[in-house]
Formats: structure tokens, sequence, C-alpha cells
């Protein structure tokens, strides 16, 4: 069965790059901001995000610290993406709850490692 992935910006074109490239091997789920993400959540449940941080309504800081505090998404793996590349953006994601951080413009091979990396812990993994 397919891991499904969740998929949080409010740029249509990042949303279809991403569904085009990640459907194939997962089923994707893409929403327009936090709030939507927050609403689908209520009856979901990904077995990994992709969550832009610079959004309207709920941006990915206030998405990150809502999904942290409920217990059934505690523990969902979350790849945090934004156009501004600066440690201070990066550090706050990580103090939020994220797993990884990537820059836009992002290469598609780095986030399929990243992907595959929160989806199969190393200490899972088959082969090393």
């Amino acid at each position: 069965m397919k891991k499904t992935i969740l998929i949080i910006d409010d740029e249509q074109s990042i949303r279809l790059l991403l569904e085009n490239f990640l459907m194939k091997q997962y089923n994707v789920v893409s929403k327009g901001d936090g709030q939507q993400a927050l609403e689908w959540l209520e009856g979901n449940l990904p077995d990994l995000i992709i969550c832009d941080v610079q959004m309207p309504v709920i941006d990915g800081y206030t998405f990150l610290e809502k999904i942290r505090e409920r217990g059934y998404t505690r523990h969902t793996p979350i790849i945090m993406l934004s156009g501004v590349e600066n440690s201070k953006e990066r550090i706050k994601c990580y103090r939020l709850g994220a797993q990884d951080f990537l820059a836009k413009p992002f290469n598609p091979e780095e986030l399929s490692e990243l992907i595959s990396k929160n989806l199969n812990p190393i200490h899972y993994a088959v082969k090393w």
C-alpha cells in the first residue's frame, strides 16, 4: 500500500510540481494553507507532511505548533520548505518540531532522499 504525503503550500505551481513528482510512488494530498490542512487532518493521518513556511491564514510556524500539540499527529514527520534560506528560520522550524528543512528552489533528488529518510528510518532499514 502506498504511503500518504500531505503537501501544504500556497503556491499552486509548487503543489502541482510536488504532486506530479510524488504521485507515482505515494498517495498525495495537497492543501493551499495551514487551516485547510488542519481541517483535512481532523479525519485523516498522513505518513509525512511537506509544508511551506510563508503562507496566508496559518503559516508554517503556527501549523507546526498546532500539529505537535495534537496527540495523533505529534510524531508525524514534517519537512519544511521555504523561499527564505537562513539559519534563524531553519532553527526555528527545528525547534517547533520539523524533521527537515529545504530552501526553494529545491533539488527534487534531495527531497526524495529526505522523504525516504523520514518514511524509512535508518534503524528500520533492511539495507545500509
